[in-house]
């Protein structure tokens, strides 16, 4: 388990402000998800979904500004990603 928190973000509402000369992706599968990384330590802190094409998904422990304890977290289940994730799409 990674830890990872998913914070969708449409592509017009993310700003990347520094270190996007550190990324580097990996694509596997179908290769419609765009997996980034932090090329020196491994973090993973955005990528591009293939659920959500027109949004990033931002780990949202790697937002700062108090967004951790703003949030509310809801569960997903990983064994049925199919299923899951048309519920993410439809509410």
């Amino acid at each position: 388990m990674s830890g990872y928190l998913h914070l969708t973000a449409p592509h017009a509402a993310f700003e990347l402000l520094t270190g996007a000369q550190a990324l580097t992706e990996y694509r596997f599968n179908r290769g419609a998800a765009r997996h980034l990384f932090c090329r020196y330590c491994g973090s993973k802190s955005f990528y591009q979904p293939r659920s959500h094409p027109d949004c990033f998904s931002v780990n949202l422990r790697c937002v700062g500004g108090g967004a951790q304890q703003r949030a509310s977290v809801q569960p997903f289940d990983g064994q049925r990603w199919e299923a899951s994730a048309k519920t993410l799409l439809s509410g």
